[in-house]
């Protein structure tokens, strides 16, 4: 784990000489005797802002950029985790290190501009040098010692105006006091209704670093160890060892933090330029980085140490290849043993002068470790696809029912609950009908209408999490549900069910869906119990001639403690087109199925409380 920077006076000079030319935004003391700021004279009403949110923006120097007068990358890095850290430091009062940058995407580079040659297309650039990166973090949600950090970066053209993303990523921080513990940090509440989505989906990305090595060995047990290696002409590869590098770095002062401590941006950085000379020797061109997959830090080192930096490239496809990189340190030259601080993997295109990513020569691996290696980064690649496909996308793109295998099963769950929660912290809820202790609400979104059904129980939140998450005994109080088979348990909080309902299509066939059902437990106090379901594709179970296949996007129940024995019940549903016309007509009160169908719900809870025994 390493420990991040503070700009603070005297290093300021330090810094300067280093390429950190911007500001960021903390408080400024106002000095005797100055006088206030007329009220209006300068400035506009805002909305009160994140007490954790920095602001950084940084102007881009010819110091800054690399061979192709591009932004270096290292530079970027050092700008972002220079942000990230003070923002967990802003929150956490004490200082606090680094434990893991997730995933990183870069979306565009920021170069000087291309000049076309007469009649030539134009080629896509970024922005010029004199132009600036901005860079907003804050964070999403403390843990017990440890919080998520949410960084936004985006470049500005100063004299166009056009602002423009370049990345997005999530840095985890862990506090600690000066002996080096653990501190507890406090709660963050959520203001807005984007603090209280990332907020609650805090948790689900959590969860998903926890597994992510989980789901890799998994991908490998299931897959060929030599189809990969016969499908490829090793007459014409180069050899992985051709691309290694091996570089050491001197820790010096200027490259230490606030704490004595090596800075993590400029660990990151060297990093970055171990894997670009690797890539390069691979290709005999300069490549251009696309992705980061996780930077996790093991351990700290401090001035004086000397950072070994290697890098390999692993694997080769056709348009991309991933460059493995590692850091370790020791404190003397004669030191036996190596400290292993930092790791990741790097993706690398190579760019033609139109701007297309070129065919890359394939890679032989060493024997031994190099196969691993070879085999690990063809599944890295395959889980990098799902998660960007299935984590990434908007709601709105990613499709009904998605396919479902072992390899994307923890990304669809994130999906599953993500969406959920996203549905929950919504703002714009209306009340549209309320009949006893059962009310109903509706929220319009360009294509989507969602309703939320909702009441008070006397059951113990965690009974009733127990007894909705079970959809083979859904069909006891809900009449749509006929019956509902248990078709595969993919572990203790995540199962696929085939159901059957009542409903008939307007092919006068009864539906079927195939539903994955995810359970959460609350993550900290004020978090609900929380039930998603979705739609997925098994190939055991595809579409029948006896059935309409249904789909589901989002829908389940959250439940809140209300006290030991009171609980609030809410069920959610984003509705799909087959399914708005039963919406619309309960909503307009020309119907009291749903109301009906939420009592039956709470007698069936009432009913079982007594004879359900609650796993802990």
């Amino acid at each position: 784990m390493v420990k991040e920077n503070i700009v603070i006076p005297e290093d300021i000079l330090s810094f300067c000489c280093n390429g950190l030319q911007g500001s960021t935004s903390p408080p400024r003391a106002q000095e005797p005797g100055e006088l206030e700021e007329a009220p209006g004279a300068m400035a506009s009403p805002s909305p009160p802002r994140n007490p954790t949110e920095v602001q950084m923006s940084q102007l881009v120097l010819p110091c800054h950029t690399n061979h192709r007068n591009e932004l270096s990358t290292g530079q970027l890095l050092k700008w972002i985790d220079t942000a990230a850290c003070l923002s967990a430091e802003r929150h956490a009062g004490c200082p606090c290190v680094t434990a893991s940058m997730d995933d990183i995407y870069f979306e565009h580079t920021i170069s000087q501009p291309y000049i076309n040659a007469p009649g030539q297309q134009d080629r896509k650039s970024g922005v010029c040098v004199g132009q600036v990166v901005n860079i907003k973090a804050k964070v999403n949600r403390a843990f017990n010692s440890s919080m998520e950090v949410g960084i936004q970066v985006s470049y500005e053209d100063l004299c166009s105006g056009k602002h423009c993303s370049i990345c997005k990523a999530y840095a985890t921080f862990v506090a600690q006091d000066p002996s080096g513990g653990k501190v507890k940090l406090k709660l963050l509440t959520p203001q807005t209704e984007e603090e209280k989505i990332e907020h609650s989906i805090a948790a689900e990305r959590r969860r998903m670093r926890l597994v992510h090595k989980d789901t890799l060995k998994d991908l490998l047990t299931r897959s060929p160890r030599e189809t990969e290696l016969e499908t490829r002409d090793g007459s014409a590869a180069v050899p992985a060892e051709k691309t290694r590098v091996e570089s050491v770095e001197l820790v010096l002062p200027p490259h230490a933090n606030h704490q004595g401590n090596t800075f993590g941006g400029q660990i990151m950085a060297w990093m970055e330029n171990v894997a670009t000379i690797a890539a390069s020797r691979l290709c005999h061109a300069h490549p251009t980085l696309r992705a980061i997959e996780m930077f996790h830090f093991r351990g700290p080192s401090q001035v004086g140490d000397r950072l070994v930096l290697k890098a390999i490239v692993n694997n080769a496809f056709k348009n991309s290849m991933e460059v493995g990189v590692c850091a370790e340190a020791y404190g003397q030259e004669m030191s036996v043993s190596r400290r292993h601080i930092n790791s990741a993997f790097m993706t690398f295109e190579v760019l033609d002068l139109e701007g297309r990513p070129r065919t890359l020569p394939m890679v032989a691996p060493e024997p031994g470790d190099g196969e691993r290696r070879y085999r690990e980064a063809s599944a890295r690649k395959k889980i990098r696809l799902d998660r960007k496909y299935v984590v990434s996308c908007k709601q709105t793109e990613v499709p009904l029912s998605v396919p479902w295998d072992q390899s994307n099963k923890v990304y669809l769950s994130y999906n599953n609950v993500s969406a959920l929660k996203m549905l929950v912290a919504k703002a714009n809820w209306a009340l549209a009908r309320e009949k006893e202790k059962v009310r109903m609400y509706t929220l319009e979104e360009d294509k989507f209408l969602s309703f939320r059904i909702e009441m008070s129980v006397c059951i113990a939140a965690g009974q009733a999490f127990s007894l909705l998450s079970d959809l083979r005994r859904r069909h006891e109080w809900d009449s749509h549900y006929a019956s509902a088979e248990l078709v595969q348990q993919v572990d203790n909080d995540d199962m696929i069910y085939h159901v059957v309902s009542q409903t008939l299509s307007c092919e006068n066939k009864p539906q079927d869906f195939v539903i994955l059902a995810s359970r959460r437990k609350p993550c900290s106090k004020g978090d609900p119990y929380v039930v998603a379901f979705r739609s997925v594709t098994l190939p055991t179970h595809p579409a029948s001639a006896g059935f309409t296949r249904g789909e589901t996007l989002c829908s389940g129940f959250c439940i809140w403690p209300e006290s030991e024995e009171i609980s609030k019940v809410a069920y959610y549903n984003q509705a799909t087109p087959g399914y708005l016309n039963y919406v619309t007509t309960n909503v307009a009160g020309l119907s009291s199925n749903f109301c009906a169908t939420f009592e039956a719900c709470e007698k069936f809870l009432l009913k079982n409380k007594e004879h359900l025994i609650v796993q802990l």
